[in-house]
């Protein structure tokens, strides 16, 4: 579970880079209160197509709304949803 996590924490990491050109990967406090959040919108996800981000003043004030659907979770996280797969078969 913790992969998908981080691969969800480096999605938006990387879409927070894309919308305030700030990069908060040296922040532990900004970065835990992201995992927090992806953790709780993985759990959304299991039981709905979409899921919410919303923290206020993640990093220098700025607050860090978006969403992620299920399909694109998934893509996130295609190649490890297959290496669980593979040991079933």
């Amino acid at each position: 579970g913790e992969d998908f996590d981080n691969r969800m924490v480096n999605h938006f990491i990387q879409e927070f880079k894309r919308k305030h050109k700030k990069d908060i990967t040296d922040n532990k406090r900004a970065v835990r209160r992201l995992r927090t959040a992806c953790e709780r919108a993985k759990r959304t996800l299991s039981s709905s197509t979409q899921a919410s981000v919303e923290i206020d003043s993640l990093y220098e004030g700025i607050d860090f709304y978006t969403s992620i659907t299920r399909a694109r979770f998934e893509e996130l996280n295609a190649d490890l949803f297959r290496g669980t797969l593979e040991p079933v078969e």
